[in-house]
């Protein structure tokens, strides 16, 4: 089937793990035509948001990928959050696809979906969701006209031909519940996931010695990651201050990612600091041979794939409590922490470490439920079945 996968919500970023990198790339695995359509938004350097240029390419799931532009007859603060793109109804009737999924309902151009939807009466559509209260929403202008209105609206007109809505978290069905008005009977928990196709769990013996030995660690330490994209909300300046707390021998704290300017001189301190290991940015592989080579994953502040990631190659986690954000929970694989303070991230990691039954019991539950759970592999085969 021809699949084209609809980024224009939002930002389209090459080289990352996010859904909309994903799908795409196990649907062609699966052995689909897929294209996709996106913004020119993305991030510059790995740490801010801007655009790139228009274009036609392939990316590195040798994938196609179109970006286009903004209509250029609206300011841009403007149209920045409507987004009305040109050449949305060209690709559509070029392509001919036979589903369209389309990664957020936020945009002024899924009308012209609708349109496309209207007269092409076998086209099926899936739409999925990554917006809710914590990522937006966050002032009573974006809460009640952006989103209680405007993206309402947009995702009403659009909602008769979407075969399903997928929230990627419970919080966000919530939320397509709540402020747009989707009916339950369309929504489904389509979980972000680990990507199966780039890892072996069998080899992670072979992972941990090499990546040990890499960066001169005994492999019979304790070994604890995190990471990520860290800026305030993550918390890991309060995770480094609790392993030092924690003052376990034979213990590994990895930090990958790069902290952002705010953020810099408390993590920076760190660096060179006994037991802990900063990797800097990493590739996607390079991020699951730190997570295969680990013992225990934590989290402690807001959410990111790495959650999901993490609970899919089968590690014990700590994250910070969410409302809404529980489904990593396969059952006793991991730990919650109601608020997020040095003390209290000194204590569970004292529960863990060194190895303790509790310890134990979370490692196999872990791995007994979370690869199979959360492997992409399923997951982006769920993203395009129903009726």
């Amino acid at each position: 089937m021809k699949i084209l996968h609809c980024c224009l919500a939002a930002f389209y970023i090459d080289n990352y793990s996010y859904q909309e990198n994903i799908l795409p790339k196990f649907h062609k695995l699966q052995g689909h035509d897929v294209r996709i359509l996106a913004s020119t938004e993305t991030y510059l350097d790995n740490k801010k948001l801007g655009y790139t240029n228009s274009g036609v390419y392939l990316n590195e799931n040798a994938i196609e990928v179109k970006r286009i532009n903004y209509i250029k007859w609206l300011p841009f603060r403007v149209i920045k959050k409507l987004r009305i793109y040109v050449g949305v109804k060209e690709v559509l009737e070029s392509f001919e696809p036979d589903i369209i999924f389309i990664h957020n309902t936020q945009f002024a151009s899924i009308l012209e979906i609708a349109e496309y939807c209207k007269k092409t009466k076998n086209v099926k559509v899936f739409a999925d969701s990554h917006t809710d209260f914590v990522n937006s929403g966050k002032n009573w202008v974006s809460r009640n006209i952006l989103h209680r209105i405007i993206y309402r609206y947009f995702t009403k007109r659009i909602e008769p031909y979407v075969i399903k809505f997928f929230g990627t978290l419970p919080s966000r069905n919530a939320f397509l519940k709540n402020e747009y008005k989707v009916p339950s009977s369309k929504i489904e928990l389509l979980e972000l996931g680990a990507d199966d196709s780039i890892y072996n769990l069998e080899k992670k013996k072979e992972i941990r010695i090499s990546f040990c030995n890499k960066h001169d660690i005994n492999p019979e330490n304790f070994i604890i990651s995190s990471g990520g994209k860290i800026d305030n909300r993550k918390n890991i300046h309060i995770l480094l201050e609790a392993f030092f707390s924690a003052g376990k021998p034979n213990t590994t704290l990895i930090i990958f990612g790069e902290p952002d300017d705010e953020m810099a001189p408390l993590i920076n301190k760190y660096r060179g600091a006994k037991g802990i290991v900063f990797t800097g940015w990493l590739n996607d592989i390079e991020i699951y041979n730190v997570l295969l080579s680990a013992d225990l994953a934590v989290f402690p502040g807001t959410h990111s794939v790495l959650w999901e990631q993490s609970v899919g190659v089968g590690l014990p986690c700590i994250f910070k409590k969410w409302e809404g954000i529980q489904h990593v929970n396969l059952g006793n694989n991991c730990i919650f922490i109601e608020n997020v303070t040095i003390e209290e991230l000194t204590q569970q990691l004292m529960r863990l470490i060194p190895k303790s039954s509790l310890y134990f019991e979370m490692k196999k539950n872990a791995a007994e439920k979370g690869p199979n759970h959360f492997a992409y592999s399923k997951i982006a085969l769920r993203a395009i079945q129903g009726e």
